[in-house]
């Protein structure tokens, strides 16, 4: 990889089982059990049936990586196990026959937060296999810049300019800012 690559790609097969669910609300329980690089295209091809759990290779998307976000993907792999994210919808009725459809697989726990945050999408997230975890390292290892800590610096504030008893300069008054209000009515008067 070249210093001006600034992003690259791979095609990653996202599986899901579904079970039968143990809540009155839904019938399927549905969870990303893994992820695989490299796969070939798929659109929802059943890997495994048995005893009424099916495990479907969902879809297969592009998982890129770009080289400003690399302080994320040291977070995922320092995490244990080090891992990817896949972010799921409900998928429209003529969509999709399915109940959710795969939207993204990234390797940034910062990206998966936002989604998590919009409270709209599922986010999961799965154990990367080996090889994932080699490719995410090698591209951080080749792009990441530390960032140099930079301490703000603020203004001087002169101490000596003290004009105690002036109050506010914007507000035009010659007797003093601290007096009671009471002061303020002149003598004889009827409120």
């Amino acid at each position: 990889m070249s210093e001006t690559i600034r992003e690259i790609s791979m095609p990653v097969g996202v599986v899901l089982r579904r079970s039968p669910s143990v809540s009155k609300w839904a019938q399927w329980s549905w969870k990303v059990i893994a992820v695989l690089p490299g796969a070939a295209p798929a659109n929802w091809r059943v890997m495994r049936e048995e005893g009424g759990v099916t495990e479907y290779h969902a879809a297969t998307l592009p998982m890129t990586l770009h080289r400003k976000e690399t302080e994320a993907y040291k977070v995922a792999l320092a995490m244990e196990p080090p891992s990817v994210y896949v972010i799921m919808r409900p998928a429209e009725a003529d969509e999709d026959p399915h109940e959710y459809s795969i939207f993204l697989v990234t390797a940034s726990p910062f990206e998966a937060q936002d989604y998590l945050d919009s409270g709209e999408e599922i986010v999961e997230q799965v154990p990367a296999p080996a090889g994932l975890v080699a490719w995410i390292r090698d591209f951080t290892d080749e792009h990441h810049v530390e960032e140099v800590f930079k301490k703000r610096r603020r203004d001087r504030i002169d101490t000596e300019l003290s004009e105690d008893g002036r109050g506010d300069a914007r507000v035009r008054q010659t007797a003093d800012v601290f007096r009671a209000p009471g002061a303020l009515k002149p003598k004889g008067t009827i409120h």
